[in-house]
């Protein structure tokens, strides 16, 4: 597999791990979500990659539809929005569609 296939799979594949301790194998509870957060997301090395600012918009917009529960979709953008958080940090804010490193 691909390096995005495998970054794919392994998203699918974290979901279903922390989903799959209550019968609702579908949705992240407040419980599961908290340990999928600290398992998952508590390398000091990403931590110092990703914008704090960025990270806590990511996490705090992840139950769109405030409904105590986070599915797939609405945990695959807050995946979505860190990995931008990561890419805007590692090559600064886009402006005009163009990295300050590709003018």
């Amino acid at each position: 597999m691909s390096k995005l296939e495998k970054a794919i799979v392994a998203i699918v594949e974290v979901f279903e791990e922390y989903a799959g301790t209550d019968e609702d194998k579908r949705k992240l509870n407040n419980a599961e979500l908290g340990a999928l957060i600290k398992a998952q997301l508590s390398c000091p090395e990403f931590k110092d990659k990703v914008d704090e600012g960025d990270a806590k918009e990511a996490l705090e917009g992840i139950d769109k539809n405030h409904d105590g529960q986070v599915s797939f979709k609405e945990f695959s953008k807050c995946v979505a929005n860190l990995s931008e958080g990561y890419f805007k940090k590692k090559y600064g804010k886009e402006k005009g569609g163009k990295c300050k490193h590709h003018k």
